[in-house]
């Protein structure tokens, strides 16, 4: 395992097999990567579920289209269900996202999610923890 970002307890704890882009490479693709960003295109289809993965690094999310969503840790725990909560008044929107461990993404919606996430690799945000 490479040691990319520290968590709270040190280096980062978990393989890179869980990165999104190995873990569930269907649902992720790069459109752009340097030493300092990696930009994420993700793309979740009404009644998929993303496989269990990770993101290692603090991002900017600009959500291009949205669908609800149940996010589940490693445990199959629900973290976050948004069915009920008000759906983002316009879109794109955009929202700040702290590095995630563990976790699947289901879209429980009717259409496609669709965020465009700017991981940033370095810095002061790079060491953020989950």
């Amino acid at each position: 395992m490479s040691v990319i970002a520290t968590h709270s307890s040190g280096a980062w704890p978990w393989p890179d097999s869980l990165d999104a882009l190995q873990a569930a490479p269907q649902h992720h693709c790069v459109t752009f990567e340097n030493d300092r960003v990696r930009v994420l295109d993700t793309r979740i289809s009404p009644g998929d579920t993303v496989p269990l993965h990770t993101h290692r690094w603090a991002s900017v999310h600009h959500i291009q289209n949205w669908s609800d969503f149940v996010r589940r840790d490693a445990e199959d725990r629900v973290l976050v269900d948004t069915r009920g909560r008000p759906a983002p008044a316009s879109l794109p929107w955009i929202q700040w996202g702290e590095p995630l461990p563990p976790h699947t993404l289901e879209n429980v919606g009717a259409t496609e999610l669709h965020v465009v996430s700017i991981e940033l690799k370095s810095g002061p945000f790079a060491s953020s923890h989950p």
